[in-house]
């Protein structure tokens, strides 16, 4: 297992290379510069300005040197904003993003697993055409538009909730809903199919004969079993909770990375486009990972097919 973990260390970060050069390049092809603007039309601050960022230098050349910075863990320095740091910018913003997409991605694997769970005890019933009704819709509503909705009904109409800023646990709730809505879907259907795949599997059928309770089958017995698809999609629902927040921060005004990230690309603010791209990939590749180690928790046999591997 210790020689499989380094290959997937090393392939992470092959990974995050391949991101980096990607987003680098894609970057500066974009046509346009970052001090195009009514502030920098005179010619000689325009270039000042580029020398200090170095883009005045070949695009191979600076790509180097922002490997070589990177390196050392340092981000860079705003263009449009010239006093604060990337990496202070991600101190301060990171918090409050991993929190809300934290508590969405809780609510919704808490939400979800309950939902499909239900809907496959009763299967076939109304409770289970309910649920799969509720999951459609779900899936069906981007959740910017849902943001948009629930601001309308639970801020401007009914005034009972906040619209904006992250002050209380009040201010988390519409933000929390739009983002976990789509994932507690996808989650309550993926569920709901393996839980029909699994109870009809012969150890079911063996536990029920040897009179073990209801609950003890499906939490012990079944739920594990059908977990393993759910597991599979973490990473990648883990990923969707956390670039949504970048919109869903946008619309709900909340001082998280969503806010620097939409401002830095319609500032063309590169040290920032690329320092929060990197930050979250990074992220995302280590929760891919940990996704493949819960794998292994939930089924020992992965593990014994590695090792004799």
């Amino acid at each position: 297992m210790k020689s499989y973990y380094v290959k997937r260390f090393f392939s992470m970060l092959v990974t995050l290379w391949v991101i980096i050069t990607i987003t680098f390049f894609l970057m500066h092809f974009t046509p346009g510069s970052p001090f195009n603007d009514e502030r920098t039309t005179n010619e000689a601050i325009q270039k000042n300005l580029e020398e200090q960022y170095h883009l005045d230098k070949p695009l191979i050349v600076q790509y180097g040197m922002y490997l070589k910075q990177i390196a050392t863990f340092d981000f860079g320095i705003s263009i449009k904003k010239s006093s604060q740091t990337v990496n202070e910018m991600i101190g301060r913003g990171f918090p409050v993003s991993f929190e809300l997409g934290m508590v969405a991605l809780i609510v919704a694997v808490i939400s979800g697993i309950t939902l499909g769970v239900v809907a496959s005890l009763k299967h076939n019933g109304v409770i289970d055409y309910l649920a799969m009704t509720i999951a459609v819709i779900g899936i069906s509503i981007p959740n910017f538009v849902l943001a948009t909705m629930l601001i309308q009904q639970f801020a401007v109409h009914w005034k009972i909730l906040p619209t904006a800023t992250w002050s209380s646990w009040k201010h988390m709730i519409l933000p929390t809903i739009a983002l976990a809505t789509s994932p507690t879907a996808i989650i309550a259907r993926l569920t709901r199919t393996s839980m029909l795949e699994v109870l009809t599997q012969d150890y079911i059928k063996t536990a029920k004969a040897k009179g073990l309770s209801p609950f003890k089958i499906i939490v012990k017995h079944a739920l594990r079993n059908a977990l393993l698809p759910v597991v599979t999609l973490l990473g990648a629902l883990a990923a969707s909770i956390l670039t949504g927040t970048f919109v869903i921060e946008k619309i709900f005004a909340i001082p998280g990375m969503g806010k620097y990230f939409v401002d830095s690309i319609n500032n063309r603010d590169y040290p920032v486009i690329m320092g929060t791209t990197i930050f979250y990939s990074t992220i995302l590749i280590i929760m891919l990972f940990l996704v493949d180690l819960a794998y292994g928790i939930l089924d020992p046999r992965i593990k014994l097919q590695k090792k004799e591997g």
